[in-house]
């Protein structure tokens, strides 16, 4: 690996309990002893680019995924002992071979059979869409080390590890639920402290909550915007919210399942333990708009988290959805946009919002 901070090459025996051998300075992260397999340059590459060269600031969970998107494309379930198993295999054959013994024939070819079931369950998907490191356990493996050497996160995360007082346990301060003219639904408390620290809320007039009930509850009767995981709960939320607040203005401010599953760039990944019930898949085909395909892959857990998206993308998404809204419910901002004062031309450059 690279030293991050002599940029020397470094083979394993010269960086002994993460210390370059030439420099003498510690590093963080080491690729032979990590589960993502990474090294402080890249994790600084990485966060560089989540965070637009520095413009904004991101959540340790969007960081997470963008470190995990390698793994979660491929598998390595059962790698090391599919490779033991041949390597044995070969080793005793060459042995009965010489010995004359029977036996160790037939323990060469149960070995055998052993590589290829294996190999024949990493060909149908098994251990696809797992991240090596959980969701919840990035702080702890990753960033606590990371931490310990340079004394915070990496460049443009924030500090979430540390959280102050603040509405819906965001780890940040108060959501300006203060005379909002519009509420916003988002069961990830770490996009909601992303989308808070970058003072969307504030700027919008927007009550920030996590769950139908404090939808219902939020101090503001205007419209409702929802953002979501692409996942079986996620396409539950909407109809639920729908039904729980009759009459007010419920909108989708997330992508549909079918139009994300089709973009290359997007992975998917899987958490076995919170696989959908039964109940809410019925939910699902009851509701229709979905394929028999596609109700089969979120019955097993698969997801798209927002966590996921481009941040500067999310913030634009959401910025733009929610300036639109502010135009229905205010009649000065209305007329205001009727004359051209708050609109931004589509074609004209890059997007102003996702630019910041």
């Amino acid at each position: 690996m690279i030293c991050p901070h002599c940029e020397r090459n470094l083979l394993r025996k010269e960086r002994p309990g993460n210390r370059c051998g030439h420099c003498g300075r510690a590093y963080a992260l080491d690729p032979k002893t990590n589960p993502l397999r990474l090294n402080d340059l890249r994790v600084r590459r990485v966060a560089g680019t989540l965070t637009d060269g520095g413009r904004i600031g991101i959540v340790p969970d969007q960081l997470w995924y963008a470190l995990s998107r390698k793994s979660l494309r491929g598998s390595e379930y059962g790698e090391g002992c599919m490779g033991t198993a041949f390597v044995v295999a070969g080793l005793v054959t060459v042995i009965a071979f010489f010995a004359e013994e029977p036996f160790l024939l037939i323990g060469s070819a149960a070995l055998v059979l052993i590589g290829l079931a294996l190999a024949g369950a990493r060909a149908l998907g098994a251990g696809r869409g797992l991240p090596p490191v959980a969701r919840e356990s990035f702080q702890a493996q990753v960033l606590s080390p990371w931490r310990s050497v340079y004394g915070a996160p990496p460049p443009g995360v924030l500090d979430t590890a540390r959280p102050t007082a603040g509405p819906a346990g965001t780890g940040v301060g108060p959501t300006g639920a203060a005379g909002a003219t519009a509420v916003l639904v988002c069961p990830d408390h770490a996009v909601v402290a992303f989308l808070v620290a970058d003072g969307l809320p504030a700027r919008h007039g927007l009550a920030v909550v996590r769950s139908v009930a404090e939808a219902v509850a939020a101090p503001s009767s205007g419209p409702v915007l929802v953002l979501h995981d692409i996942d079986a709960d996620g396409e539950l939320l909407v109809p639920r919210l729908r039904e729980a607040l009759p009459g007010r203005a419920v909108l989708d401010a997330g992508p549909p399942l079918r139009t994300v599953r089709a973009l290359p760039q997007a992975v998917p990944y899987r958490d076995l333990r919170r696989k959908p019930r039964p109940a809410d898949l019925r939910l699902l085909a009851k509701q229709g708009g979905y394929s028999p395909e596609e109700l089969k892959w979120l019955g097993q857990g698969w997801r798209f988290p927002l966590v996921g998206l481009p941040p500067a993308r999310l913030l634009a998404v959401v910025d733009r959805v929610a300036e639109r809204v502010g135009r229905g419910t205010d009649p000065d901002r209305r007329r205001a946009a009727e004359l051209g004062f708050l609109t931004w031309p589509e074609a004209a450059g890059p997007d102003p919002v996702g630019g910041r």
